[in-house]
C-alpha cells in the first residue's frame, strides 16, 4: 500500500508511526512536511519530524520530503504524485492542525486517516 503521511512535528510523526507500526503489511511511505517559505523555525521542526519518520519506520520503504507551501495542498499533491492509496495526518485538536486535517478531507480524492496526537501539556 502506498501511504502519504503529513507531519509538522516530532510528536505528530511519533503518533502516526505508532499507528503505522500496528498495521499489518508492508507499506511504501512518503512522509511530507510542508513549511511556509522563509520560516526557519518551521523548517527546523519539519526536518526533525522527517528524521524521526526515517528512524521509526526503518523496516518500511520510506521516503521523506520537505515542501514549501500550504500543508493540505502539499499533501494532496504528494498523494497524487505517487498515486497514494491513502493519506495519513495527525490531529492535535488545535486550530491549525484541525484546519489542515479538515482541508485535506475536503480536497483529497483518496481515503484520509486522521490519527489523534496526544496533548503534551
Amino acid at each position: 500500500m502506498r501511504v502519504v503521511v503529513g507531519t509538522d512535528s516530532v510528536h505528530t510523526t511519533a503518533a502516526i508511526c505508532d499507528y503505522l507500526e500496528r498495521r499489518a503489511g508492508d507499506d511504501d511511505v512518503r512522509v511530507v512536511a510542508a513549511v511556509p517559505p522563509g520560516d526557519g523555525v518551521a523548517r527546523r521542526d519539519a526536518a526533525e519530524a522527517l528524521n524521526v519518520a526515517g528512524v521509526r519506520l526503518a523496516g518500511d520503504d520510506v521516503e521523506t520530503e520537505l515542501r514549501e507551501g500550504e500543508p493540505a495542498s502539499a499533501l494532496c499533491e504528494a498523494a497524487a504524485d505517487v498515486d497514494a492509496d491513502e493519506i495519513v495526518v495527525g490531529e492535535t485538536g488545535s486550530d491549525a492542525a484541525g484546519s489542515t486535517a479538515r482541508t485535506v478531507l475536503e480536497r483529497a480524492s483518496r481515503p484520509v486517516v486522521i490519527v489523534p496526537v496526544p496533548d503534551l501539556e
